[in-house]
């Protein structure tokens, strides 16, 4: 079993997607993960993203910091172009619409994200841009 902390980038989404999340679905210091798929705006390929996420009123939120680069991750990029993406939750892969957080749920979602993810403060303090907060919301049928 490899260990979940070794865990980043492709190899990360391989093994979770192998192992229904058996290996990478806990993070570090107890972080969960999820897999983000968005379609490539350029490429239309699929990409897909091991991100940290919480559960909120029966969406998924992650947040799209880039370790609080100025520039935003190419995921969200492509959530923006096609906000129709796929999630997978250990070996519960379903449909989702995404969208931003709206100014007003954003300090709530905010706060439970820096309580599974302290460092995502640190990011928003090395970058001007607003870090956002996305909402994945399945999508039945």
């Amino acid at each position: 079993m490899t260990s979940a902390i070794d865990l980043h980038g492709d190899p990360h989404v391989q093994r979770y997607l192998e192992t229904d999340g058996e290996d990478g679905y806990v993070w570090r210091n107890g972080t969960t993960i999820l897999i983000l798929f968005t379609k490539g705006r350029k490429s239309g390929e699929q990409r897909s993203h091991a991100l940290i996420f919480r559960e909120h009123e029966g969406a998924y939120l992650v947040v799209a910091s880039k370790g609080g680069a100025e520039a935003p991750p190419a995921w969200f990029l492509n959530l923006e172009a096609d906000p129709e993406v796929e999630v997978q939750v250990k070996g519960d892969r379903f449909r989702a619409r995404a969208r931003v957080a709206t100014p007003d749920e954003k300090p709530v979602m905010w706060t439970e994200m820096v309580e599974v993810w302290p460092d995502y403060e640190d990011y928003q303090r090395k970058t001007s841009r607003q870090i956002p907060v996305v909402v994945l919301e399945r999508v039945e049928g």
